[in-house]
């Protein structure tokens, strides 16, 4: 199990639903924590009720400057956990080129920049705690969310190509694959969202395996043997069934 007493984490896109609160739970946890989003009064906020120490560093992930600006200043950390997105429910025959690009540069390439900004300093100095957030849309492509799904298989191949490169050393990379939480983003869906969890119960599993060694964890587990085994079914059967 991991020893969290006294480790200080990055964690970027904190302000509210999940992150929040795994934030809450890292810094029962000890972990010292920077706290970063695009909502400076958010952010304050939650620091403030925090049991543990707390600092802020407003960020948007968009910006390259900011990202390398920010990791620079915060200094030597144990660990970065990426959990910044946004979404927005549609596909092909709604079309919006503005908030599918912004899904792709907050969700995969905000991902990437913040890799660009730790991944060489956690490899210099030998050691660091790599945690990325993918989704259970993200196995496999899905109707009605093409830029969504497609920015978070992004985002879950950065991390397995990480894991590739790092599992021999001591740069622990992990995957969390969650399921549908009950957020301001999942509030913009009109549709049945099955096994849909709330931020602290999902946030209860996502420290769960932070804290233990294996690489990717998919959840809710009933939920994400279904995703994973679309994986396995022939082009014709699965778009039958999915869409």
């Amino acid at each position: 199990m991991r020893q969290w007493n006294g480790k200080r984490y990055w964690l970027v896109g904190a302000s509210e639903g999940l992150g929040e609160a795994l934030a809450e739970r890292m810094s029962r946890s000890g972990v010292e924590l920077v706290l970063s989003a695009r909502s400076e009064d958010k952010l304050q906020a939650l620091a403030d009720k925090l049991p543990g120490r707390a600092r802020i560093a407003p960020l948007d992930v968009t910006d390259a400057a900011a990202v390398s600006r920010v990791a620079d200043d915060i200094g030597d950390i144990d660990g970065v956990i990426q959990m910044a997105g946004v979404y927005w429910p549609f596909g092909a025959s709604e079309w919006d080129p503005e908030k599918a690009n912004a899904m792709a540069d907050i969700n995969f390439t905000g991902a990437m920049r913040l890799m660009g900004a730790v991944v060489p300093k956690f490899v210099e100095r030998g050691t660091g705690h790599i945690v990325l957030t993918g989704s259970l849309s993200g196995f496999r492509g899905l109707p009605n969310a093409a830029p969504y799904t497609a920015s978070k298989a992004g985002v879950m191949v950065l991390a397995e190509s990480l894991y590739a490169d790092l599992h021999k050393t001591e740069i622990d990379v992990q995957l969390v694959n969650p399921g549908f939480i009950k957020t301001r983003l999942t509030d913009k869906n009109d549709f049945k969202m099955p096994f849909i969890m709330e931020p602290e119960e999902a946030a209860r599993v996502y420290f769960e395996h932070l804290s233990g060694s294996t690489f990717k964890k998919s959840f809710p587990t009933a939920f994400g043997l279904l995703f994973r085994g679309s994986q396995f079914l022939p082009d014709w059967l699965y778009y039958r069934l999915f869409a």
